[in-house]
């Protein structure tokens, strides 16, 4: 009789824990961060929170769809996909699982979302949706031949192949929102928004208008991301800095006021949040740049 591993007591199921990333071709590099493998299995049924950050998350799963819950109050709702673009956010999504997990992972930038599905950033925000509701020109493509690679070099290059020929020129932000975006990218969000506004020659109202026009999120909440973000990778080194440390190290005033976002952004204090995220988990995928 066969079983499933959900059948199988976990002691008997060889665990899993495999990570790969890869860079994309050079031309994609302005677009999207980097191409991330996952695969586990063997671990218990769970969830995972899926953390605010300043990259749209793209995901194309393998062997079993996704299960995702998304949003806060009445807009939250639950759905299972098997290729997704996630926009925006600044509260925790949950992704569960039965303890497999199989799929690849892309950190798409907001330009990318012009450059690759031909639509702002912003119109993606604060939602998860199927692939092919934004680019079912590549979506059925992409995803037969990245099921049917059995390597991950070979799906790399299926990437390449498939995000290359996907490219479309289309009308960027207006350069003061790009210089805005590269400044909260090199401070880590540090910045005060006024001044930010005034290193691009426009007043706060100007910037945060036209920035959440383009982005989906105004530069506070992006600044506040950016903090959120730089801190729980600190948190996750292998010498795991004081929270004390971290709060001062990412410009919050005190580590109250760290917990308090992480509290919004990870649905938990970061002693709760360390406690469950005890192993690697798709979204860590590193601290590259990326443009607007």
């Amino acid at each position: 009789m066969d079983h499933s591993p959900a059948d199988v007591p976990l002691g008997m199921v060889e665990v899993v824990s495999e990570f790969v990333s890869q860079a994309p071709h050079p031309r994609l590099r302005r677009f999207v961060e980097g191409y991330t493998g996952y695969r586990s299995a063997g671990m218990a049924p769970g969830a995972h929170a899926g953390l605010p950050s300043r990259a749209l998350t793209f995901i194309v799963a393998f062997d079993d769809p996704l299960d995702v819950e998304h949003g806060s109050g009445d807009h939250r709702s639950r759905s299972r996909y098997w290729a997704m673009l996630g926009g925006l956010h600044t509260s925790p999504a949950v992704v569960r699982h039965d303890g497999r997990q199989h799929g690849v992972q892309l950190r798409i930038s907001p330009s990318g979302a012009r450059a690759l599905f031909g639509l702002p950033a912003s119109a993606l925000a604060h939602e998860v949706v199927p692939l092919d509701a934004v680019a079912p020109h590549v979506t059925a493509e992409l995803v037969d031949r990245l099921s049917a690679a059995p390597t991950w070099s070979q799906r790399w290059a299926v990437l390449d192949d498939v995000l290359l020929e996907a490219i479309v020129e289309t009308e960027q932000p207006p350069p003061e929102v790009a210089a805005a975006w590269e400044t909260l990218v090199s401070t880590h969000g540090t910045v005060g928004i006024s001044e930010l506004a005034a290193s691009v020659g426009w007043n706060r109202r100007t910037l945060s208008a036209r920035f959440k026009e383009a982005v989906g999120l105004s530069p506070k909440s992006m600044a506040r991301v950016m903090r959120f973000e730089r801190a729980q990778r600190l948190l996750r080194l292998p010498s795991r800095p004081s929270l004390a440390a971290v709060a001062h190290a990412c410009g919050y005033a005190d580590q109250a006021h760290m917990t308090r976002d992480w509290v919004e952004f990870a649905g938990s204090a970061p002693t709760v949040w360390l406690a469950d995220e005890t192993v690697p988990i798709v979204q860590d995928v590193g601290d590259a740049p990326l443009s607007p």
